[in-house]
């Protein structure tokens, strides 16, 4: 049987907020550094200062700065005790604060003179200068990037406590490119995916593969992609119908409108259009607000800059642009519509809401970064 959409489009706000209720964050897991890129941190213990105590932050020799006032190649400054050499990350001896070159000390046997003046912390990397005592790695809530586990590892932390909600994919025939662009954001994402393949675009097979996916596999959130439209081989919803419970079909949202949310037991699902620029848009406005929930991630990142030209929009449909920064400024590269080289062009998303008619040129507006 052909599923239908519903004469009334569902309005985006109204289908984001059935999909959501009920959606608490995830328990937290422990995963070492190598695995923790992308997830967002729960609970991160402070670190300790690194370095634990001043170092030497190059080769030479250490001094104390005040000894050594007045020392030039024209007037050498003997030295009562032999100075001590030191490698770049060697403690600093008592006293000294301070590192001069090799060629800055002339020693001849137990002699030694100093040709140079130095300051204060010269060639000296201070204790916490790298990471001041009990600071966190990373505020709870934010993206972990690689520069974090920097200062984790700096730190000697093993593992780091996160939420990385569990997804699971149930790819429809016919839409191979866009299953594979959607994992690929979303393992990007942080999210640990698994996936299914339907063996045909049947509502029983798409159904099975459902079936093997929930019983396989513990999901946080569940996405279809493929077969959600209303064509005579699109059964996606129909499958959804029969497994689950369907929230909404069918949504005010360009592209994206042949999308649908629904409910697999207590699991959230996504059902994806096979189009690549529809399942992308429904990904960003559906998908990753339920990402975000069950991770507790705090507000994505916005760049507010102006348009460079205007954004015309249809009252009453929910329609995201996609931008690019172009010298200072939000280029509109697509709106309703996404050719593939918009999308892969593409620096930022703006959702234009129902109630608009779009944006005048020059008008800041607050755009999602598509790359953290």
């Amino acid at each position: 049987m052909t599923q239908r959409l519903p004469p009334a489009l569902t309005p985006l706000d109204t289908a984001l907020a059935a999909l959501l209720r009920g959606v608490d964050p995830i328990a937290t897991i422990e995963l070492p550094l190598t695995e923790a890129a992308g997830c967002i941190p729960a609970g991160t213990p402070p670190l300790a200062a690194c370095p634990s105590c001043d170092i030497a932050a190059a080769d030479g020799w250490a001094l104390c700065a005040n000894d050594i006032v007045g020392a030039s190649a024209y007037s050498p400054l003997p030295l009562t005790t032999a100075p001590v050499w030191v490698d770049a990350g060697d403690a600093m001896p008592p006293g000294c604060d301070c590192v001069l070159d090799a060629d800055a000390v002339e020693v001849s046997g137990p002699l030694a003179q100093v040709l140079a003046e130095g300051v204060p912390g010269q060639g000296v990397r201070r204790a916490g200068s790298d990471i001041a005592g009990r600071a966190p790695a990373v505020a709870e809530g934010h993206l972990i990037h690689p520069a974090t586990l920097l200062l984790a590892r700096t730190a000697g932390v093993e593992k780091l406590s996160v939420r990385q909600p569990r997804l699971g994919i149930v790819n429809v025939p016919g839409a191979a490119l866009t299953a594979h662009m959607i994992a690929e954001i979303a393992r990007a994402a942080g999210l640990q995916v698994q996936a299914r393949e339907a063996a045909a675009r049947d509502a029983a097979s798409i159904a099975e593969a459902l079936g093997d996916l929930t019983c396989d596999l513990t999901c946080d959130l569940v996405v279809t992609i493929g077969g959600s439209g209303a064509g005579r081989r699109d059964a996606a919803v129909s499958a959804l119908a029969r497994h689950g419970d369907v929230l909404a079909h069918g949504l005010a949202l360009q592209p994206g409108r042949t999308a649908a949310v629904g409910r697999l037991g207590p699991v959230p699902i996504v059902a994806l259009p096979g189009s690549p620029d529809h399942a992308l848009a429904a990904w960003l406005a559906l998908a990753l607000p339920l990402v975000d929930r069950l991770s507790a991630r705090q507000l994505r990142r916005r760049m507010t800059l102006p348009l460079a030209r205007k954004i015309a929009s249809s009252v009453g449909i929910a329609e995201i642009a996609l931008l690019a920064e172009e010298h200072h400024a939000w280029l509109p590269l697509a709106v309703g519509e996404w050719p593939l080289q918009a999308i892969a062009r593409a620096d930022a998303w703006l959702l234009v809401p129902a109630s608009h008619e779009g944006f005048a040129a020059g008008t800041p507006v607050d755009a999602y970064l598509m790359r953290e």
